[in-house]
């Protein structure tokens, strides 16, 4: 699919216009849903949620969100609740852009103790 803005990035490839939806869209995600407030009982709900929010966005085929439920356990007070951070969530976003589809992603990777947002072409 081409949008009716193509003609603003006319110097991208399909690929690299895909990336940057997927750039975009991964950075919202991140942005609007970190501090949500979270427990294991809404854990699957906040999850939909955050997938069907994003899946509107321009460009955006599939989206996959998993909490880590041992991460949001251990990080639950005594309240029994906690709220959601980068580090609980595992997110691949499929992008189709033109002839292009990537996935980009979103991950804590333990050995740089940062959830990382990158392509994660197969």
């Amino acid at each position: 699919m081409k949008d009716a803005d193509s003609k603003y990035f006319s110097n991208l490839t399909d690929r690299e216009r895909a990336i940057f939806e997927g750039g975009i869209s991964m950075g919202a995600l991140f942005h609007q849903f970190t501090g949500t407030p979270v427990n294991l009982r809404i854990a699957e709900d906040l999850e939909r949620a955050i997938a069907e929010a994003i899946s509107l966005q321009p460009a955006i085929r599939d989206v996959e969100v998993h909490i880590d439920r041992e991460r949001l356990m251990e990080a639950s007070g005594e309240f029994g609740y906690t709220s959601l951070t980068g580090e609980m969530l595992d997110v691949t976003l499929t992008v189709e852009y033109g002839s292009a589809v990537i996935r980009v992603r979103l991950e804590y990777i333990e050995e740089l103790k940062y959830p990382l947002m990158y392509v994660h072409d197969e």
